[in-house]
């Protein structure tokens, strides 16, 4: 917290006077919290983030600006690949596959190529906590799904969606896919994703709509070890703390971001709207026998 004050206030090329002035506060409290003897409280980082705001600071670009310098400063052995965890409460004792069951990817501990979208995830939460972690892939038993219809399909299957086809060589090739794996790669879908999926699944738009929202929205790899051995080949390489003052700027850029996919997603799910098949057409399809 003390390093974003003094970034601020040197953004704005501010003595701690004329800062603390702004903020209505003392030069000492102000020199306090940039020498990292106090914190200012939630009333004080609110009227902060009020004043930034006024004033066009960028402070989520701040604290990216800061993970990727503590991302650049971490070596990694060749095999390793670096990734983003945001976990609503923190990481107590060992790493596990222990999310909610009906996840994109299941049960599991889940990681990102995208700081962003880790920390729009736990903005909500007072608790929350950031990682920067890695992976060694090599020795896990992994797979790689495209941005496509299996992956669509695969979310799907994980989310619980093609129950009423359950038996049919279609469902059987979804539950096979991921099965006795350690590693799953694949595109992640966040709160800009959810909206057209979720109108995939209730027919609104076409598979088509669906994966060319997919690739327009660019939202990065989502990395899920689903197994304790792909767990084991996590390690964390370091916690990033976050402020009451950053993580109302995320909850802003999560708003903003939702609002943006979803006006994009809307235009690309018109241009395919006549193309491509709904998703109960899918699952009759395979229920027939037509779709292996």
């Amino acid at each position: 917290m003390q390093k974003l004050i003094k970034q601020i206030r040197a953004y704005l090329n501010m003595s701690q006077t004329e800062f603390a002035e702004q903020l209505n506060v003392t030069f000492q409290t102000v020199n306090r919290w940039e020498n990292g003897r106090a914190v200012p409280n939630k009333l004080a980082q609110s009227k902060m983030f009020d004043f930034c705001k006024e004033k066009h600071i960028p402070v989520y670009d701040m604290t990216l600006k800061r993970i990727a310098e503590e991302s650049e400063a971490i070596k990694l052995d060749t095999d390793r690949v670096l990734l983003y965890h945001g976990s609503k409460s923190g990481i107590e004792g060992p790493i596990e596959p222990k999310s909610r069951k009906q996840c994109d990817f299941g049960k599991g501990f889940y990681m990102g190529t995208d700081p962003g979208q880790a920390l729009t995830l736990i903005c909500d939460y007072e608790k929350s906590k950031f990682y920067i972690v890695s992976v060694s892939v090599d020795k896990l038993a992994h797979i790689e799904v495209p941005a496509d219809i299996d992956w669509a399909m695969l979310v799907a299957y994980h989310r619980g969606k093609m129950e009423k086809i359950n038996g049919t060589p279609f469902y059987n090739k979804y539950r096979a896919m991921t099965l006795n794996k350690d590693l799953i790669i694949g595109s992640i879908a966040n709160d800009r994703m959810f909206f057209v999926i979720d109108n995939f699944f209730v027919g609104n738009v076409t598979d088509m709509a669906l994966i060319n929202s997919l690739s327009a929205l660019q939202l990065g790899k989502q990395y899920v070890a689903v197994s304790q051995k792909g767990c084991d080949a996590v390690h964390i390489e370091a916690e990033v703390e976050l402020s009451y003052l950053e993580r109302l700027f995320m909850k802003e850029v999560a708003e903003e971001n939702r609002a943006r996919g979803i006006s994009l997603a809307n235009d690309i799910c018109k241009n395919y709207r006549r193309e491509g098949m709904f998703f109960d057409e899918i699952l009759d399809e395979a229920k027939s026998g037509g779709k292996q």
